[in-house]
């Protein structure tokens, strides 16, 4: 067993008779660790990083080092994210973190072997620091920066892009692998004040012990607010043996498909089917089983002369009402020619994004400003009927 420095900690510069110490090391042995990440000049809690790179020395240090020796194992001690240009050049990459003062011991029982990786990441490591969903908005203008992004943060953000990250949330190996199966709902259908219990069963099918967190998210099928693709909602740690397995369970209540409603000031869960998915971490899912959920809470929307034709067609409260612009395009050239072959599609994409404000003078005359006054006065349940 061998050592070189490679690089120093110092500054960024290549020294060039460090690489070459550590390049003929590397050529003499079996395999080449490789410690690198941030040092305290690069991160801090006083100010920000401005980009995710590591130092070019390290960075350097890793293709040289690559170039005699195809077994090379990274271990990284950093506190956050960093771009690996390298991660193609290397076996292993072992996530170290900021470990304290035990860091050492722990990693070296990993590297042989005493002990087996178990831990997962609690956030997502992008391929490059533009994919980051506060790219845009950060550091901001002046003293102000903008949150926009909203909701969509983390892996939420990843999903709704459809961007594939370096590593995501959630993600982890083991020196052993893990088998799901089984998946089950102790019901197909339930209120929003019942419960759900979601099992299913994790086996060691590896030859060593290991401990597995399994990861639940809930999807919501088909949703009139804005949501993310699915949420994480539970995880359990397991420790297994070779060859056992457990059942695992969660339970979940209102709040696990709820979004906040502005409207109601309360947590609300919109009718319609959820999606149980099982994975290993958020890109990785192993497992799915749907359950139809009724909301017991009846909201009646507000409509405006801005509401969509599609939102009232959406809604079985409005959708008759909405029946009648319809009819009010009767003898309107563009209401016959959707009957005709190819422009019926069309049609009814107009039809389904058009504000009500817009049908008056769509219909030609077959459809009033006083018609449209008196249908939003019964549609939000003050006027007359018709």
């Amino acid at each position: 067993m061998s050592y070189a420095k490679g690089y120093n900690l110092e500054n960024d510069e290549i020294d060039e008779q460090l690489v070459k110490d550590a390049v003929e090391a590397a050529g003499k042995s079996q395999v080449t660790v490789i410690f690198a990440g941030l040092p305290d000049r690069y991160e801090s809690e006083g100010y920000d990083r401005e980009h995710l790179r590591i130092p070019v020395n390290q960075t350097q240090l890793i293709h040289a080092v690559a170039e005699v020796q195809p077994h090379i194992v990274v271990v990284l001690s950093n506190g956050a994210p960093i771009e690996m240009p390298w991660i193609d050049k290397v076996q292993g990459v072992l996530e170290g973190y900021l470990g304290g003062q035990a860091l050492g011991g722990a990693i070296a029982d990993l590297l042989f072997g005493d002990a087996n990786p178990c831990g997962k990441l609690a956030e997502t490591f992008p391929q490059k620091l533009s994919h980051n969903p506060s790219y845009l908005n950060f550091p901001g203008e002046g003293d102000t920066v903008e949150y926009s992004e909203g909701l969509f943060v983390g892996y939420r953000y990843y999903d709704k892009k459809e961007i594939e990250p370096l590593f995501p949330f959630g993600h982890g190996l083991s020196y052993t692998t893990f088998e799901y199966s089984d998946l089950k709902l102790d019901r197909k259908a339930m209120l929003d004040t019942d419960q759900l219990q979601v099992s299913l069963k994790v086996k060691n099918a590896g030859d060593v012990a290991g401990k597995e967190i399994v990861q639940l998210y809930v999807r919501d099928v088909e949703s009139t607010v804005s949501k993310a693709f699915k949420e994480l909602k539970g995880f359990s740690k397991i420790a297994l043996q070779p060859g056992e397995e457990k059942t695992v369970r969660f339970i979940l209540d209102k709040r696990a498909f709820a979004y906040y409603n502005t409207d109601i000031r309360d947590w609300h869960v919109e009718s319609g089917d959820y999606e149980m998915m099982i994975g290993q971490s958020a890109a990785e899912i192993r497992l799915k089983e749907t359950v139809q959920i009724q909301s017991t809470v009846l909201i009646r929307r507000t409509y405006t002369r801005n509401t969509t034709i599609g939102d009232l067609l959406a809604d079985p409260y409005a959708a008759d009402i909405a029946q009648q612009i319809l009819r009010g395009f009767k003898g309107n050239p563009l209401f016959s020619a959707a009957n005709d072959e190819g422009t019926s599609e069309m049609f009814a994409a107009i039809l389904k994004f058009m504000p009500l404000r817009a049908a008056a003078a769509f219909s030609q005359g077959a459809f009033t400003e006083e018609m449209l006054n008196n249908m939003v006065e019964r549609l939000n349940g003050t006027g007359s009927d018709m």
